[in-house]
């Protein structure tokens, strides 16, 4: 584990544990969480991020239907009691049923083993996600420890869109659990810190290591800083990676590179025409 060693005090030490895929049902996911929790307790961070559908597993294919479960159901109550026990938020994938609609979803639980916030993931790429899931429709953002926290699953953040809808939004740091697949390293080491630094916010990747039913994920889970600066990156295999988050490198970042305000100043005349043609 990579820990700051500066003081805590008005700022939020988080935590991203990148998973290892083989493991098999929520029992076996739950006890590894409880094991990292126990071996890392004395590191003191406050939030904890867990990969997409980490409760269930991601490349499962119709077993998703028999372990979604509602957001209120007995895993969540588990992780829900894990929050209470260990002191801290923990933040993680889960497949949720609705009625008779299953989300890619996450949501969080803090200290006192309340819900936070959830998010269904908004967009799906092709094949089994988009078999089995409907999309979600909201960004919400919520606060802890001072800080105006986002969700954005995975796909959701490749959009910039949708990261550019949570800063404006008011966040501060956004939260990306992913099952990113080995061959999209591109996305992990260039897209991503991108949407982090051209909005001025922090952001946590955390996605899954080894392999799973044959899908072999990059693993590269990180915390990166508004103005770019990469505070932690994970490797290949599973570990649990942390940094500090100060909230004014937030207002820092945004001052120095005002891309929020600055796309204001942009005048684009339908009418006119092309450049090519004018005198």
């Amino acid at each position: 584990m990579q820990l700051q060693s500066e003081d805590k005090s008005n700022d939020m030490y988080l935590a991203v544990a990148q998973a290892p895929a083989a493991l098999v049902g929520p029992a076996a996911r739950l006890d590894w969480l409880e094991q990292q929790l126990d071996s890392h307790r004395q590191a003191g961070f406050d939030l904890l991020v867990l990969p997409e559908l980490f409760a269930c597993g991601y490349n499962i294919g119709d077993d998703v239907k028999l372990l979604a479960e509602p957001a209120d159901g007995p895993i969540a109550r588990q992780i829900s009691a894990l929050a209470r026990r260990f002191n801290l938020a923990i933040h993680y994938g889960f497949a949720e049923r609705d009625g008779d609609n299953l989300y890619n979803a996450a949501q969080i639980f803090g200290p006192d083993g309340m819900r936070l916030a959830r998010h269904r993931k908004l967009i799906l790429p092709p094949g089994f996600e988009s078999d089995y899931f409907s999309i979600g429709r909201h960004i919400d953002v919520f606060d802890y420890c001072g800080l105006r926290i986002a969700t954005l699953i995975c796909y959701d953040a490749e959009f910039p869109e949708l990261a550019r809808q949570a800063a404006l939004r008011g966040a501060d740091i956004i939260l990306v659990p992913t099952a990113l697949a080995q061959q999209w390293g591109w996305v992990a080491n260039q897209m991503m810190p991108t949407r982090g630094f051209e909005n001025g916010v922090f952001l946590a990747y955390a996605n899954h290591a080894g392999t799973e039913n044959g899908l072999s994920y990059l693993g590269a889970s990180f915390i990166a800083a508004p103005d770019g600066e990469m505070l932690a990156r994970a490797g290949a295999t599973a570990e649990v990676i942390t940094a500090k988050i100060v909230k004014s490198r937030v207002k820092d970042a945004q001052n120095g590179l005002p891309y929020h305000r600055d796309v204001g100043k942009i005048q684009l005349d339908e009418n006119a025409p092309p450049s090519a043609d004018m005198p």
